[in-house]
């Protein structure tokens, strides 16, 4: 997996590359839509190629070693066999899964021990088996095991948790050169600084992961409730540190105005489930400002949701769909967001290398945060 810049912005981080994985190139900055099941919420993989034109979408080890399991998955040919993806697939390690449900699991030194969601079950998740999940699952980008403090969270917590991530991250290597790539195609891992909102253990954490060699390098435990300001901290410190010649992936953010402002700081890779959950509750992201299509305002507007984007549909139609709890309403405005995320990091991409993305991404800031 080999990773080429192809220009920096002069008056802030941004960056625009090529990433070249194993099931095709991906021009960077990129937003990789979640589909965490094998599936992003309402919206076919046709509709993901032909209109949204995602590169790369996630999956995730947690839900997908749950369900439904390593064994059919690997009958399958894997995840892209299975759901019939021809493109890449990046895989959270199910560090995030395990934070979430912090009454259901124990975490020791060997890994944590979780119940399923599902039935009650109880498992193990260590870096060596997460990393052999992967692997059947066959991710092209696979996520190191990690802890993912919360917010907020004590010094002495994190600063343990993060030790014990870095001892982690040693084991995904040490299985990672164990064991061989699945199905024909090679597999990088990425591991991820963590630290909390500590400058300090940031640093340290920052340093220890760039000390590894990997294809990329991931920032995990931010956009846990902290406030922008420490997460844009936080970013600005680690893409400091980080190898400059490799991507760098954002975890879980965000906001279309976070995501500028990361771009800026020099975050090449994101993910989120804005873009399809807030579409199943009717919330639209425009290059004009957000709508909420539930409004009375929007009941007799026949325009377009968006003349470029999705041109084919009135806003009183979707609005209608909405509130009529029809299904169809979430897949027009699940389309209509991931397109509009993928839309914002290529015209972004696009004025990094026409030299003017500080001032475009301050104008499109303040325009993508107006509520209309």
């Amino acid at each position: 997996m080999d990773f080429n810049l192809i220009q920096k912005d002069g008056a802030s981080g941004a960056r625009a590359g090529i990433l070249k994985a194993p099931h095709g190139d991906i021009e960077t900055p990129i937003f990789m839509p979640v589909g965490t099941q094998g599936t992003v919420k309402t919206v076919s993989q046709e509709l993901l190629k032909e209109h949204i034109d995602a590169p790369i979408i996630l999956g995730n080890t947690y839900h997908l070693f749950l369900r439904p399991g390593v064994e059919l998955l690997e009958k399958a040919g894997g995840l892209h066999g299975f759901m019939n993806w021809d493109r890449n697939i990046l895989t959270d390690s199910g560090g995030y899964q395990v934070y979430s449900i912090s009454d259901q699991r124990k975490i020791k030194e060997e890994g944590v021990v979780f119940k399923s969601h599902i039935d009650g079950s109880k498992h193990l998740f260590t870096p060596e088996n997460v990393i052999d999940t992967q692997r059947s699952i066959g991710a092209d980008i696979i996520m190191a095991f990690d802890e993912c403090t919360p917010y907020p969270c004590e010094f002495e917590y994190a600063a343990n948790s993060m030790r014990m991530t870095h001892r982690w991250l040693d084991r995904c290597f040490d299985q990672m050169d164990k064991t061989e790539p699945k199905y024909g195609k090679e597999q990088s891992l990425f591991p991820i600084v963590q630290g909390s909102v500590y400058p300090e253990l940031r640093k340290q954490s920052a340093e220890y992961i760039a000390s590894k060699t990997a294809d990329g390098y991931a920032i995990g435990g931010l956009s846990v409730g902290e406030p922008h300001e420490d997460m844009y901290a936080m970013t600005d410190l680690v893409c400091g540190i980080l190898p400059k010649d490799k991507p760098r992936y954002l975890m879980g953010v965000g906001t279309p105005a976070n995501i500028l402002e990361c771009i800026s700081l020099g975050i090449d890779m994101f993910d989120c489930v804005m873009p399809t959950r807030n579409a199943r509750n009717g919330q639209l992201f425009t290059k004009d400002g957000i709508i909420n299509i539930k409004n009375q305002r929007w009941a007799n507007d026949l325009s377009a949701v968006d003349e470029q984007i999705t041109p084919n549909y009135s806003k009183a139609y979707l609005r209608h769909l909405t509130i009529s709890k029809e299904y169809l309403a979430g897949q027009i405005a699940s389309t209509h967001n991931l397109s509009f995320y993928l839309w914002l990091v290529r015209e972004a991409r696009k004025h990094i290398i026409e030299g003017d993305f500080a001032s475009w991404k301050n104008d499109m800031v303040k325009r993508v945060t107006t509520r209309l």
